[in-house]
């Protein structure tokens, strides 16, 4: 830079300039270099070393690279360059200007803070990639991990920039923080308690990205598409999102609906009231109805009259139920199934009806479950039973 000063101030002299406007040119000259060279070092970066960057990490097997170093973290680092160039310049162009080349000098620092913070930030966003549908409590710790930093980062960088625009030393800064910690965990509060909300829902096991939630209080019924420290978004079946704080699971209650995911069926449990008058001793006439229908052969029959001589059409008809859930193709047969008494009640004798169903999501399941209990409606009858129905008192 010294030599093309002299360079220069040569040329304009040959040209005629003489007095204060050689220095003036001469200043303007070194601006425009400088610019330009700060110009041409992000040109060059972003048109020559990104695209074979890029094109290196392609041809490697491995995909972390791929990742880490994707096209947005380099153009986010390439942003930074112009900016030292600047920055080593300054004293060089701005050496009679010593005002100018203060606050010029400071102004650029931020910038270069600035803009380190935010490569930074994109950096560590781009483990996100690494995730799939699903997130394991390692991923989770880490994208937890991943949340803090970047917010130890900004305030770092907060605190960097105090120091040079107040010309300190940030160490000194720094120093002074303790006097204002109470101050500081009062406006993070919600942050430290998210932080240790957050890992108390992934180091129990407790919640994962991918999972579906319910969460009654907050009117959240969907799977969990995100997790920071502050916040988890739901999306709910009907593709709205609603968000709640780490802090409202842990203190609260929520139902995870993972295990029913990964176990072999979606338990169903249903019941039916039948009146008590329709509960009768099974008769000739309804053993040979049932017979005729096909709910019974008349070997098995024999057999259950053997065991029991006083058959009841209840009992007939949840030994017949059981068995054709078992039958049933959407039903997981492995799994219990029973069909049994409650407690009586002014409104009939309840009959629930318990049983797994191979489909879990929300269509099939519901479709198969209805068709069920639509054929319990269907066949009681043919037992002789009646369901419960109150009728509305008919005006006199």
């Amino acid at each position: 830079m010294f030599r093309i000063k002299v360079f220069t101030e040569a040329i304009f002299a040959n040209l005629g300039l003489t007095g204060d406007m050689i220095p003036l040119a001469r200043h303007i000259v070194l601006v425009v270099i400088a610019i330009l060279l700060a110009g041409l070092t992000g040109l060059a970066f972003r048109k020559l070393v990104i695209p074979l960057l890029l094109k290196l990490t392609k041809k490697t097997d491995v995909k972390w690279d791929d990742i880490i170093f994707n096209e947005h973290v380099l153009i986010s680092a390439s942003n930074i360059l112009p900016a030292i160039v600047v920055w080593q310049l300054l004293p060089m162009v701005f050496f009679e200007f010593p005002t100018a080349h203060e606050v010029l000098t400071r102004l650029t620092a931020i910038y270069i803070t600035f803009m380190s913070v935010k490569t930074a930030i994109v950096f560590i966003d781009s483990f996100k990639q690494f995730e799939g549908d699903k997130r394991t409590s390692t991923q989770q710790y880490l994208y937890t991990f991943c949340g803090v930093l970047k917010l130890i980062m900004v305030f770092i960088a907060i605190i960097i920039v105090v120091a040079i625009t107040l010309n300190k030393n940030p160490s000194t800064l720094f120093a002074g923080l303790g006097a204002t910690s109470a101050i500081l965990m009062l406006v993070f509060k919600d942050t430290i308690e998210g932080l240790v909300a957050g890992v108390r829902l992934t180091s129990e096991n407790m919640l994962h990205k991918g999972d579906w939630i319910t969460v009654p209080g907050a009117g959240a019924n969907g799977t969990v598409e995100e997790m920071s420290l502050t916040t988890v978004k739901v999306r709910n079946f009907d593709n709205t999102i609603t968000t709640v704080s780490p802090t409202t699971l842990v203190n609260g209650s929520f139902q995870n609906w993972v295990g029913m995911q990964q176990s072999g069926g979606r338990k169903a449990v249903k019941k039916v009231f039948f009146d008590f008058r329709s509960i009768s001793i099974a008769d000739d006439k309804l053993l040979q109805h049932l017979t005729e229908r096909g709910y019974y052969s008349p070997e098995s029959l024999e057999v259950l009259q053997k065991q029991e001589p006083t058959l009841v059409n209840l009992t007939l008809f949840r030994q017949y139920l059981e068995q054709w859930l078992h039958g049933r193709p959407e039903v997981n047969s492995e799994m219990t199934i029973l069909v049994h008494q409650l407690e009586a009640t002014q409104a009939g004798l309840p009959i629930e009806i318990v049983f797994f169903l191979h489909a879990k999501d929300g269509l099939n399941y519901n479709h198969q479950a209805d068709f069920i209990m639509e054929y319990v409606y269907a066949v009681s009858p043919d037992f002789g039973l009646r369901i419960y129905q109150q009728f509305p008192e008919q005006d006199a």
